[in-house]
């Protein structure tokens, strides 16, 4: 590129040539330069929190009488258009940074201070008036829990309660269906397909449960303890003014940290959501494979159910329908494991008064919480609200299981009950008409003991 077509910006290291369009400063083009690692950006929820945060923070120094009215309105203003999404594309610099995320916090220092400038009509200092009463060490904490506790509860709890739903209300409509269970991937007792899909549905609502436990302690917030923890330069009431003003503005329960040395030094908060949502993955994981094992076939399978036929599952093998949803939810349950392994690794890198993979973490945990909401979405409207049951297969499988003598046992005991199965599977036959020949039961006893529905409400079923 040409001369032209770059404006000439100083810092305390000298002069730096920024493209001539851009919003951000020297310090901000220093890390695009030293930084072209990954490609990766921090995501559209972060770079919001971060214009939320620049925005409170000029309210609150003007409420103290730090900064004037004019000036703090027109860094809110600029503020309030990052927040929006506007200026997105002036934040270029990569995840893999400074581990403080000094480097993005100076990238909105830059890019408000600039917008706020002509807002103005005169100059906007990014350090001294945009970063007024913060540091990179708290702001970067704070992004990190308003960004998250925005992503949960905007995107990730709403999808989840979803999949919830839709579980609940297929479990309902398929009670009736008695099916084979299976343990080990071998067959055992019957089971109702509703208490079946009942059990995924449970596996989502405690996995809500768990989520939400995490966010009163999201809800703390690191500004205020700038530096090192201490508050040192800024005002003593900064941070707790700081909290109820972002909790005015988003309707969530923020409120100052009480502890500014533990919210800079780590990111246990992050680790234990990240956590949480490892569990989440956990069960999503779960349900997206049985159900693979249910849709298998549908020949040689186990076809008890039919997913979906969404598109065409082979290049080489005409009319081939792979299950391509449980499939995909499947590979977002292995990044969030991998995530969370990151965000650890990460959290652990807490030194004295600072943890240097701020970045890292933040895009590893909103990346967890982004992708879980969509998976969970996906995999409720395009496989679990769609899937048709093979009740016929699915019968017949129940009739021919050997392993219904096991409701025999209080009547026969476990040794004959051993030898009527063993016979039952090695002749093709059910175990009703085994037992018919190796015991003394009735017809009407066998039917009653041997009723799969019966057998799913467990208890004893004695001899009439």
């Amino acid at each position: 590129m040409s001369a032209q077509e770059y404006r000439i910006e100083r810092d305390s290291l000298g002069e730096v040539r920024v493209p001539v369009d851009a919003l951000w400063g020297a310090q901000t083009q220093r890390a695009v330069e030293n930084f072209p690692i990954s490609g990766l950006r921090f995501p559209r929820v972060f770079i919001r929190a971060l214009g939320l945060i620049k925005g409170v923070a000029a309210a609150v120094n003007q409420e103290l009488g730090l900064l004037e009215a004019e000036m703090a309105a027109a860094i809110q203003e600029a503020a309030a258009e990052v927040e929006a999404g506007k200026w997105d594309e002036h934040f270029p610099i990569d995840i893999f940074q400074t581990g403080s995320g000094t480097s993005t916090n100076m990238n909105a220092n830059e890019v408000i201070a600039n917008l706020a400038s002509r807002k103005l009509g005169r100059r906007v200092h990014p350090n001294d008036h945009v970063n007024m009463s913060q540091s990179s060490n708290d702001v970067i904490p704070t992004a990190i829990h308003v960004s998250a506790y925005l992503s949960v509860h905007e995107e990730l709890l709403p999808a989840l309660g979803h999949l919830h739903r839709v579980l609940r209300d297929r479990a309902q409509d398929l009670d009736s269906v008695v099916k084979t269970g299976r343990t080990h991937l071998m067959d055992a007792m019957p089971v109702r397909m509703g208490q079946e899909i009942g059990g995924w549905a449970s596996q989502i609502e405690h996995g809500i449960q768990r989520v939400e436990s995490t966010l009163p302690r999201l809800a703390r917030l690191a500004q205020g303890g700038t530096a090192v923890g201490t508050g040192i330069n800024a005002p003593p009431q900064f941070g707790e003014r700081f909290a109820q003003e972002m909790a005015r503005r988003t309707g969530l329960p923020f409120r100052k940290s009480p502890n500014f040395f533990e919210s800079l030094s780590c990111q246990n908060t992050a680790t234990e959501l990240s956590g949480q949502l490892k569990v989440v993955a956990a069960a999503l994981m779960k349900i997206a494979n049985d159900l693979r094992w249910m849709n298998s076939g549908p020949i040689a399978g186990i076809g008890e159910i039919q997913l979906p036929a969404l598109q065409p599952g082979s290049s080489i093998m005409p009319g081939k329908i792979n299950p391509v949803v449980p499939e995909a939810v499947a590979m977002v349950c292995a990044q969030v494991f991998g995530n969370d392994v990151a965000i650890t690794v990460g959290d652990q890198a807490g030194n004295f008064q600072l943890n240097v993979m701020l970045p890292v973490i933040a895009h590893n945990l909103l990346q967890s919480i982004h992708i879980l909401a969509r998976a969970s979405r996906v995999l409720a409207d395009k496989a679990v609200a769609g899937f048709t049951v093979n009740e016929g297969r699915i019968a017949g499988l129940v009739d021919r299981n050997p392993i219904l003598v096991t409701a025999l046992n209080p009547v026969i005991g476990y040794e004959l009950g051993a030898q009527i199965a063993k016979r039952a599977y090695a002749e093709g036959r059910s175990v009703k008409e085994v037992a018919a020949e190796m015991t003394d039961l009735s017809p009407e006893e066998l039917d009653a003991i041997l009723d799969p529905r019966r057998l799913t409400e467990g208890g004893i079923i004695k001899q009439a």
